[in-house]
């Protein structure tokens, strides 16, 4: 399993996900220093839009012009955002750009998660998915933490171009790696075109629902763990991201073998069980020390969630459709987070006091999963 193309994505998948991610923790001051703290909620929202709204398009140039091409593509937005964040320094040019920087999203996960598909053994998917998942959260903690460091010592223009040179790495090694479609078509603009039944793969629609319903959380967690960082004491606001996403790594590798041993179902509601613990003690533990705990315990419950979801999804594809499988899931993911996002930053309005609440209700969410997975388990036919 371990071949350097496997290797190679895996890493551009932790530098990609850095690229962007380093901006969360500072973005919602940045925007409040323009004077557009009550648009707060848009920065997740809006790149969420775009990235959803892509993912049809994702999805079908991924299983027509090739995956190499369109991991590209969203690297290339990535680089281009970074540059442009300096220049466009009003509010309506910050939230324009951030609209446009969900392209990056939209494109590079959909075509990188049916590349690991491609290359590795299907045997042992569940645990591939885990372990391009470790790189992806790396970069996922990695990011913030560094985001914070360059803007606590440096500036934000520091930030934003230290972001377009980190994609720029990403994309270096994206470029090393050979396409794997084997059938591969020339892009034509009619490739854009896009009817009802490319938007969604309803055989991959079970693991939508469930990543729709765990996925708002985060987006809620993206935007108010910031504000809820600074307010139990925090100096540093990706520390929450740290913890998190070290905790989701050490679960991962033996999460995702589980899903190949025992089957994604019983792998994903253990890990549904976690997510409602996680977010009901983040919202409910208001010092530092129960911050922390809540991180860990969040981390633990995606690091089993994600890989068992994401290896399900290829699981009930249809083979020449394996991308747009992937981007179904994706939309329902994007669609949760930038949901997430949205109603959580228009309730939060910068008062502290609301965010438990917050907290309970996505809490109340992952409960509503399990109860979906085990009334449609019995329906469900697959070869796991």
């Amino acid at each position: 399993m371990y071949t350097p193309k496997f290797i190679l994505i895996c890493v551009s998948s932790l530098l990609f996900s850095a690229s962007y991610n380093m901006l969360i923790p500072e973005l919602p001051s940045y925007l409040s220093s323009m004077g557009g703290a009550k648009y707060i909620g848009l920065i997740i929202a809006l790149f969420t839009l775009t990235a959803g709204i892509s993912r049809p398009f994702s999805g079908k140039l991924t299983d027509t012009i090739g995956r190499k091409p369109v991991m590209l593509f969203g690297a290339m937005v990535c680089l281009i955002c970074g540059c442009f964040y300096p220049i466009l320094t009003t509010v309506y040019g910050f939230l324009l750009l951030r609209l446009f920087h969900g392209f990056s999203t939209g494109f590079t996960p959909t075509a990188t998660s049916t590349f690991v598909s491609d290359v590795v053994p299907r045997e042992r998917l569940g645990e591939a998915m885990g372990i391009q998942g470790i790189a992806f959260s790396t970069g996922l903690a990695l990011g913030p933490a560094l985001g914070s460091f360059i803007k606590l010592y440096f500036s934000y223009s520091v930030l934003f171009y230290s972001s377009s040179m980190v994609a720029l790495l990403s994309l270096v090694l994206m470029m090393n790696l050979k396409e794997t479609l084997p059938k591969k078509e020339q892009f034509r603009f009619a490739l854009l075109k896009i009817t009802r039944k490319d938007i969604i793969a309803w055989e991959a629609l079970p693991p939508a629902i469930i990543t729709f319903l765990a996925y708002i959380g985060f987006g809620v967690i993206l935007t108010l763990i910031p504000d809820w960082s600074e307010a139990v004491g925090f100096v540093n606001k990706g520390i929450f991201f740290i913890v998190f996403t070290v905790s989701s790594l050490l679960v991962r590798f033996i999460a995702g073998k589980f899903s190949d041993s025992y089957g994604r179902i019983k792998v994903i509601v253990v890990g549904l069980l976690l997510l409602l613990t996680s977010l009901f003690l983040i919202g409910y533990l208001n010092t530092k020390s129960g911050l922390m705990t809540g991180a860990a315990m969040y981390g633990l419950a995606m690091g089993v969630v994600s890989p068992a979801l994401n290896a399900w999804t290829i699981d009930l594809s249809l083979p020449e459709q394996k991308g747009k499988a992937m981007a179904t899931m994706y939309i329902a993911l994007e669609a949760g987070i930038g949901l997430g996002a949205l109603c959580s930053g228009w309730y939060y309005q910068e008062t502290i006091s609301r965010i438990p609440l917050i907290m309970y209700s996505c809490s109340g969410l992952a409960f509503v999963g399990i109860g979906y997975i085990l009334t449609v388990k019995r329906n469900i036919i697959t070869n796991i």
